[in-house]
């Protein structure tokens, strides 16, 4: 049984680097979604919505959330579902190298990938000289 994958972001950037991800990969290993949390948003009245999407990618091994700013809204709608008894970790800085890296590891379950993950982000930023 593999983790699932919530992208839990401000608009724009979960549902993006989802689909970047899908077409460089073709066919993702991880079930995923995006969740995209408006500006404005009312955390409460969210927080269903988001939990039927974390459930939608559960297939009984977990959930890795992964969120694009902590401490921001989207961070903190992640935390809350974190609390609802679904087993999950979540990691804030999203970025493609960090989804693509969790994809790399599909077999990995959920108290190894944030490791993964962080690895993604931190690995996949090069200063070049050039």
């Amino acid at each position: 049984m593999a983790c699932g994958i919530l992208l839990v972001t401000h608009p724009g950037i979960g549902a993006s680097i989802l689909a970047i991800a899908t077409a460089l990969m073709r066919q993702l290993p991880l079930q995923a979604e995006a969740f995209e949390v408006p500006l404005d948003a009312d955390l409460e009245t969210l927080l269903p919505q988001a939990s039927s999407a974390l459930r939608r990618v559960d297939s009984g091994a977990g959930v890795l959330v992964l969120t694009d700013l902590y401490g921001a809204s989207p961070s903190n709608l992640a935390g809350q579902l974190a609390r609802l008894g679904t087993p999950v970790r979540r990691v804030s800085a999203l970025s493609l190298p960090m989804l693509l890296r969790v994809m790399n590891y599909p077999e990995q379950e959920l108290d190894q990938l944030p490791a993964t993950a962080a690895a993604g982000t931190r690995n996949g930023a090069i200063i070049d000289d050039a």
